[in-house]
This record gives C-alpha cells, sequence and structure tokens, in this order.
C-alpha cells in the first residue's frame, strides 16, 4: 500500500472517530440543558379592531382584548383584569378623539352621550359650541377644517372725520387658538379632503368667549385665521403680549396681497 492511501485511511478514520464522539456528547443526559428564555411579564388590554372615527359609536366589532407588555401599560388602559366586563360597558359610548387601529382604549376618549346629541356628547365640560357665518374670503379659503385651531378676528369700517378721506377700517384679534368643532355641519374631514369649503363654522368657546363672539357679530365683519398644528397644545388663555393691542397695526394677506391695517384705539 502505498503512502497516499495511507494518508486518506488516516484521514478518514480520524473523521469517523471524531463524529461518533460528538454524538456520543449530544446524547449524554449528563450534559447541562440551554436556559429557557426569560418571559416579560404582559397584560390583557383593550384596543381598537378597527379605526374608529370621531363621534362613531362604539360597537363589539369595534375592540378586542390584547396582550400588551406589563412595563409599557399605561394606567390609563382598560385592562381586562381590573374591568373584565369592559367590553359590554363602552359599547355605545361615543369617540370624543378618534382611534386607530391597535391603539389602546382610553375612557378619556369616549362619552356616553346618554339620548344627547352628537355635539353636547363631544363638547368638553363647560365648553359651548356657537357658530358663525364664513365664506372663502373670510375662513382661509376653505383650508380651515375641523379640529383645527383658529383666531378670530373683527373688522369695522367707520366713516372718516373728514369727507374727503376714505373710512377708517379697524382691526383686532378678540379671539386666539379657539379650536374649529364643524363646517357647515360636517365635524371631520370628508374623504381625506385637505379643504372644505362652507358658509358656518361651528367653534368651541367658553361662556364668556361666546358672548364676545355674539357682540362681535352685530359690531363688523368677522375672518378667522387659520393656526399652526403646533398651537393645539397651547394654554388657550394666551397673554396680553401674545395678542396685539388697541393702536397696534396687524398685518393680513388676502388673495397673496399683504395690507396693513391698524387695531382701535
Amino acid at each position: 500500500m502505498n503512502t497516499a492511501r495511507i494518508v486518506v485511511l488516516t484521514i478518514a478514520l480520524g473523521a469517523g472517530g471524531g463524529a461518533i464522539y460528538l454524538m456520543r456528547a449530544f446524547d449524554n443526559p449528563s450534559l447541562p440543558a440551554a436556559a429557557p428564555a426569560a418571559q416579560l411579564p404582559t397584560v390583557d388590554i383593550l384596543v381598537a379592531k378597527s379605526d374608529i372615527g370621531l363621534g362613531q359609536s362604539v360597537k363589539p366589532e369595534d375592540i378586542q382584548w390584547q396582550t400588551w407588555p406589563a412595563a409599557t401599560a399605561s394606567n390609563s388602559f382598560i385592562r381586562r383584569a381590573d374591568n373584565t366586563d369592559a367590553t359590554k360597558d363602552i359599547l355605545g359610548s361615543i369617540a370624543r378623539a378618534p382611534f386607530i387601529a391597535g391603539e389602546p382604549i382610553r375612557e378619556q376618549k369616549l362619552v356616553k352621550a346618554n339620548g344627547s346629541g352628537f355635539m353636547a356628547a363631544i363638547l368638553p365640560t363647560g365648553m359651548r359650541a356657537i357658530s358663525t357665518e364664513i365664506s372663502p374670503e373670510t375662513g382661509a379659503g376653505g383650508f380651515i377644517l375641523p379640529n383645527d385651531r383658529v383666531d378670530v378676528i373683527l373688522s369695522r369700517r367707520e366713516k372718516s372725520p373728514d369727507k374727503a378721506s376714505p373710512d377708517i377700517v379697524s382691526s383686532e384679534i378678540i379671539l386666539t387658538n379657539v379650536r374649529v368643532l364643524a363646517i357647515d355641519q360636517a365635524p371631520k374631514e370628508k374623504d381625506g379632503a385637505n379643504a372644505l369649503v362652507g358658509k358656518t363654522v361651528t367653534l368651541e368657546l367658553k361662556p364668556e368667549q361666546a358672548e364676545t363672539l355674539a357682540r362681535a357679530r352685530q359690531s363688523g365683519m368677522l375672518a378667522l385665521a387659520l393656526r399652526s398644528i403646533a398651537d393645539v397644545n397651547m394654554v388657550e388663555n394666551a397673554s396680553d403680549n401674545q395678542a396685539p393691542k388697541r393702536g397696534e397695526s396687524i398685518n393680513v394677506v388676502r388673495y397673496g396681497v399683504l395690507s396693513s391695517t391698524t387695531t382701535q384705539k
């Protein structure tokens, strides 16, 4: 037998012996077993099974229980361990704010209608809903949508003491950072539209703000100024230095033309 065959045979015997050793090692029950993976504590919480729109009544097919990591479950979530009948308790409630599929249900975003109309159900405690006329010119060209925030501007036209001079037009912001509840009778966007032209707007106001708006409607023309979405979390009672004072000028953009008016002294 030549040297090459001896080398090949030796390698083959060594490989076979190694395989047998490994097989016996895996079959040996004395070897320690792998430690099981740690199980995170979980809780069952109530979530939206499908999208629930603003003003929509909650139905059985809209909600379901879902396992959730206990460490990230907020105290505002509805837990099965705390209320096994929660799915029955919230049926018929109206969504004060929209839910997306998979979002935990929170009672703060629901309200029991108890026979009241839709607007009365979604209106927060202590607030009032009041409507006023608008047009494309006074309503930001239709780009104001329900749930947006606006400022209300009152413009007055007064005759000049000098008959040869033009009339005096004064403008002032009478309400700041108020929420739009509806345009006409639409409390939400229609089919994802980014513009909604209507003849009336319904605003969410405090009682004293409602009185201010009612008086202003008899004093001149009202216009709405759309605010940034970043203003949603701002305090509604803006400080005096946030709004123009009487006697100061404000800039108004109408049809792309910038003009300056002076508030009434």
